[in-house]
């Protein structure tokens, strides 16, 4: 299991971001580094270290995904048609469990991949329990209907912290996201600058 679990509010400090927009992060009460050196002066960032910052910012901002798997994708992108940087966007926000947190079918990035990993999550009415199943347009997410008082699917439903994107059509009370076209990174609702040219930038070195 990865440790991102454990250590996901050390990643907004590290970063110095609210990486996910939410009022409960740690860097909304304290600017500074996790750590017993965290309040030490930061040094100025090399060309690398921006890149790097970017490539942790962005593959932190999904959750458990492994540095295999998002260079993976990152190679994946970097051989289809087009700018690379738009088209690792895409491949992100076209995994189910990334659907599923834009939907706001649960609260958080985390719960999303728990959540189809448990099987509570149908695609064209099949059961999908993959967070990394990659949707194409037109696929219909549904959340089983035993599923839906699920507490946590009652609490990300209630949610106010982010915004629905207009790339996913949702229907609020059947609790189904269809994907209406793949996005480009000024359509991702994100609530920190995101910088794919610059993770494209590292992985080129």
């Amino acid at each position: 299991m990865s440790k991102r679990i454990q250590a996901k509010h050390k990643i907004d400090r590290r970063l110095s971001e609210n990486l996910w927009g939410r009022p409960k992060s740690p860097v909304n009460r304290r600017e500074y580094g996790p750590g017993q050196h965290g309040q030490r002066r930061r040094q100025k960032l090399s060309d690398f270290g921006i890149q790097l910052r970017a490539k942790q910012k962005l593959k932190g901002y999904y959750g458990n995904i492994t540095e295999k798997q998002f260079k993976g994708i990152y190679k994946e992108a970097s051989r289809l048609k087009g700018d690379t940087g738009e088209n690792l966007i895409g491949l992100l926000e076209r995994r189910l469990d990334a659907v599923v947190y834009r939907a706001m079918f649960v609260p958080t990035v985390f719960a999303a991949r728990q959540f189809v990993s448990h099987g509570h999550i149908s695609v064209n009415g099949r059961r999908v329990n993959i967070p990394s199943y990659r949707l194409k347009v037109g696929d219909v997410v549904e959340v089983k209907q035993k599923s839906h008082d699920l507490p946590l699917v009652i609490e990300g439903q209630q949610s106010t912290e982010r915004e629905t994107p207009d790339y996913l059509d949702i229907d609020g009370k059947k609790l189904t996201a269809s994907l209406s076209r793949v996005p480009a990174l000024g359509d991702v609702p994100y609530p920190v600058t995101m910088e794919p040219n610059l993770v494209v930038e590292f992985y080129s070195r």
